[in-house]
């Protein structure tokens, strides 16, 4: 089956029902979760950067000027409140005027006058987060199976969605989920951008627009994974562009200005607000694992904890497994996971997890063509069937 040139096969078929499954556990843990102040902040600030600024002399939103927090999950979070205010704003001008819930169809000014008017807040609020997770996930296997063919691809995206973190992350507003989004898709941007440089150079512009705006996104929501995003993904890039590495420095000087412009544009173009992303500390990081052995060494990651433990045996053992695409992401999550930050609360180690399972899949994936086949295909079934049982327990409150 094809769709516009897009070949639809069983790969595609069983990657589209696993991120079907995905939504499903964040629609369920939605459903029994309830608004609380976390969520009202994102909705209060978010709205604000999209409807009006602060009335506070000096700060960009009543929150402050986000020194410490990404505009990316605010904007996120508060866009669809505001749209659903435009519409009902608009809906009223419809109406009689002495019909009109708004005198004039104005809220003269104020954010939150038409609070009560909105409806199911809780999903518009979270369902983008959720949406973001869906496209890393599709995003992951895309990558998996261009590396490792279907099988790598469908035991990486299987780890992922049965990750009971990603679920977490994915159902709450927070830049936590889309700096992973950004940071891995800068990751493998950059790797791309290095191998089109062997190509035509027609090709070249789109890849570097896509880095650009890969680089600003991530940046938006978390500095710190902008930075390492900055220069792990030129490292990968000077490393694979071989003959073209007198072009390397030149893109990313422009990718750099260019994601200097989306995040000041995040900020409203208020070079008082923007500034402070250089002074509020959110880049500031050392080195620990206490964080990610805390996170990670769970019973409800006992299939992920297994699968990487016999991923890790099989890549030190086997020649046949050393290879750039496995090493890549190895060398992602050996960067990331010891970081923590200093001045705000955030988790790097979260960020290193589709470049685990991506390691995982690759190495799995190499595996599965070996003479031990039927024992690493048995293992395979038995990780994903363990995991997914971890995981709906932990959604459903039988496991902490």
């Amino acid at each position: 089956m094809r769709l516009r040139g897009f070949y639809i096969g069983r790969p595609q078929r069983v990657a589209a029902l696993l991120l079907l499954v995905l939504f499903g556990e964040c629609l369920y843990t939605i459903q029994h979760q309830q608004l609380d102040s976390t969520d009202y902040r994102y909705a209060r600030c978010g709205r604000e950067m999209w409807e009006a600024p602060s009335v506070l002399q000096g700060y960009f939103t009543t929150c402050g000027n986000l020194n410490g927090d990404g505009t990316f999950a605010y904007r996120l979070a508060g866009f669809p409140l505001t749209a659903q205010r435009l519409v009902l704003l608009g809906v009223d001008h419809l109406r009689k005027p002495e019909d009109r819930l708004y005198e004039g169809g104005s809220l003269n000014g104020s954010t939150w006058e038409a609070r009560h008017q909105l409806s199911y807040v809780i999903y518009l609020m979270r369902l983008p987060f959720v949406f973001f997770a869906i496209w890393l996930g599709g995003g992951l296997w895309w990558v998996s199976k261009r590396l490792f063919g279907p099988e790598g691809g469908a035991f990486a995206l299987s780890l992922y969605i049965f990750c009971p973190a990603v679920v977490r992350y994915a159902t709450h507003p927070n830049n936590e989920i889309l700096a992973m989004w950004g940071l891995y898709g800068l990751i493998y941007t950059s790797i791309g951008v290095a191998h089109a440089l062997q190509g035509p150079r027609y090709k070249w512009k789109p890849r570097i627009v896509l880095l650009t705006v890969a680089l600003g996104l991530t940046a938006a929501a978390h500095l710190l994974a902008g930075m390492v995003g900055l220069l792990a993904g030129a490292l990968f890039f000077f490393y694979l562009a071989e003959r073209r590495r007198s072009y390397v420095s030149q893109i990313l000087i422009f990718a750099a200005i260019g994601a200097m412009l989306i995040e000041f544009a995040t900020f409203s173009f208020r070079p008082t607000a923007f500034l402070y992303i250089f002074t509020g500390g959110a880049g500031r990081f050392w080195f620990s694992l206490a964080l990610a052995r805390h996170q990670l060494f769970t019973l409800a990651n006992t299939g992920i904890l297994v699968s990487a433990a016999v991923a890790l045996l099989i890549y030190f053992t086997s020649r046949r497994s050393r290879y750039f695409g496995n090493t890549a992401p190895l060398l992602m999550v050996a960067a990331l996971l010891p970081l923590y930050t200093t001045q705000v609360v955030s988790a790097p180690w979260f960020w290193a997890m589709p470049f685990l399972f991506t390691f995982i899949g690759g190495v799995f994936a190499d595996a599965l063509e070996s003479r031990q086949r039927k024992i690493f295909l048995l293992l395979t079934i038995g990780v994903v069937a363990t995991q997914a049982a971890l995981c709906w327990a932990t959604i459903g409150g039988l496991l902490g």
